[in-house]
């Protein structure tokens, strides 16, 4: 039985098609696909295109090849984000994604920072859809929308399968486990992964990159990521956007939740980074303990190295 999903963000896609604990365990193995054409696509054209995203985004472009799967983040002078969008280069053009209901002003800000580069933007979301085939090695694909079936095959999982294998995964989705404060240092830990598959810390100047530079290598993030484990014998996930409590005091956002098919409820939060990693919280209602992601100490690592202490 086929249920889609009729409110949110992903409203007109699958939400499951009748087993959402057996298509998790069949997306996890690789051998399920997920139709995501509910969701924006467009292309960036042009001699330029690489050099110029590289100016103008958190990602190094100027050394993307093709066929390698990228993110990348536009953020303002402040070091936050408000754009981000997932691209694929064939050597000629590159094939993006972005969040529903955000394509508009991504397209826009993007056409205003053109001037005088030799690009070209398009949105192709009518013509092509964004599909992630069963153990795609390059992440979602962009197809015409004639060969959507035949690219993800008979076995398919749904959007509650893909989130729940997300949000266990601790992979945050922008606009929804973020908000209009985030900055991309609160979102990985610097000693894992640098700041995430989005950010480039060795490349040239961009909008933004003085706050992530100075955070990563001199101060600690106000927030910090956290995946959280919720109580099973509450019939519910909290509402994304609740505040995250402690001993009655918020100390974060509740962003997204799902029902994962071995950790049982689950859902990611930004906290502020001095709550207790130990300290058990309460959010909507339910009980809630915590799943580190991002090192509350990110940041003093560099500094013994620099005779700074961790004051």
């Amino acid at each position: 039985m086929t249920t889609k999903l009729t409110e949110g963000v992903d409203a007109g896609a699958v939400w499951h098609y009748g087993d959402p604990f057996r298509e998790q365990k069949a997306l996890v193995a690789g051998k399920a696909g997920v139709d995501l054409s509910h969701r924006p696509v467009f292309t960036v054209s042009g001699a330029d295109r690489l050099k110029w995203l590289n100016d103008i985004t958190s990602q190094d472009f100027a050394n993307l090849a093709p066929g390698r799967p990228t993110v990348a983040y536009i953020l303002d002078a402040q070091g936050r984000l408000t754009h981000v969008f997932g691209a694929l280069d064939d050597g000629q053009t590159l094939w993006c994604h972005t969040e529903p209901g955000h394509l508009e002003p991504l397209l826009a800000w993007l056409r205003r920072m053109v001037f005088a580069a030799r690009v070209e933007i398009t949105d192709i979301s009518e013509e092509h859809a964004l599909v992630l085939p069963p153990a795609s090695e390059q992440g979602p694909l962009i197809v015409s929308r004639e060969e959507v079936e035949a690219t993800l095959g008979t076995n398919l999982a749904g959007i509650w399968a893909m989130e729940a294998v997300r949000i266990a995964s601790g992979v945050p989705r922008i606009f929804l486990d973020t908000d209009e404060k985030t900055i991309p240092n609160e979102l990985a830990n610097p000693e894992a992964n640098l700041l995430g598959p989005a950010v480039h810390l060795s490349k040239g100047c961009y909008p933004g990159q003085e706050t992530v530079a100075r955070v990563y290598n001199l101060g600690r993030p106000p927030r910090r990521l956290t995946q959280l484990l919720l109580d099973g014998s509450v019939d519910r996930l909290p509402e994304r956007g609740a505040d995250v409590l402690l001993d009655g005091v918020a100390v974060g956002r509740m962003g997204t939740s799902e029902r994962h098919y071995e950790l049982g409820p689950i859902g990611l939060a930004l906290l502020k980074r001095g709550t207790p990693v130990d300290a058990e919280l309460l959010v909507d209602g339910i009980p809630a303990a915590q799943e580190i992601l991002v090192d509350p100490d990110a940041g003093l690592h560099w500094r013994p190295e620099r005779g700074l202490g961790k004051a």
